[in-house]
């Protein structure tokens, strides 16, 4: 863990795994419940880096934060969304070839694997999900889409995610969901947020 103080107001802690981000950010959020780290305004996770802003003496913060001992994040901490998904992914035989199965597996492993939100980026309601077993990382498409459908279940490196909304992209798209990703008259606006565990089911028909 390294934090480094970028700005009058912001410390940024670098970490070594999507996990210690995950495990960091849950006990930054618990002790900023009880009051413990003062007025910090925003905590961001990202792929290995937590930044926290508003903070009122960030190298005092960033020392007290060495010092911790953070347990890991265990497997049934945070809420649990569901998202019911159609194995109708214009790349889902180029996947089940990639993995060496047939495409009827694919839905039984993702159905199989529970993900986590780890971030949020690239467009509001898009949530990078980890879980997905090494074996299973997958490449980028050498050559990206100018166009992939809202509600896209894809899947690039260690990463899932869905698109909330129709934009360019280069991940794989195995499935399709009607799930709505992000509504900003919905509280809270993303269905997807930091710590959110997620499960892909099959749907019926």
């Amino acid at each position: 863990m390294r934090s480094l103080v970028v700005g009058g107001e912001a410390l940024l802690i670098e970490l070594d795994s999507a996990a210690e981000v995950a495990a960091l950010h849950a006990e930054l959020l618990r002790r900023r419940d009880a009051g413990e780290l003062g007025p910090v305004r925003d905590l961001v996770p990202a792929a290995r880096t937590v930044l926290l802003d508003g903070v009122r003496d960030p190298a005092a913060l960033g020392a007290r934060i060495a010092r911790w001992e953070v347990p890991p994040l265990g497997p049934s901490q945070g809420p649990l969304v569901a998202v019911e998904v159609r194995y109708d992914g214009p790349d889902l035989a180029d996947v089940a070839r990639l993995w060496g199965v047939d495409p009827g597996e694919v839905p039984r492993i993702l159905g199989a694997t529970e993900f986590r939100v780890a971030f949020c980026g690239f467009a509001p309601g898009f949530g990078y999900l980890t879980g997905l077993p090494e074996r299973f990382h997958l490449p980028r498409r050498d050559t990206p889409r100018p166009s992939v459908p809202a509600g896209s279940l894809a899947l690039a490196g260690e990463y899932a995610g869905v698109y909330p909304r129709s934009s360019p992209g280069g991940w794989q798209l195995i499935g399709s969901t009607d799930a709505v990703l992000w509504d900003p008259d919905r509280e809270p606006a993303a269905l997807f947020a930091p710590g959110v565990r997620v499960r892909f089911t099959e749907a019926s028909g």
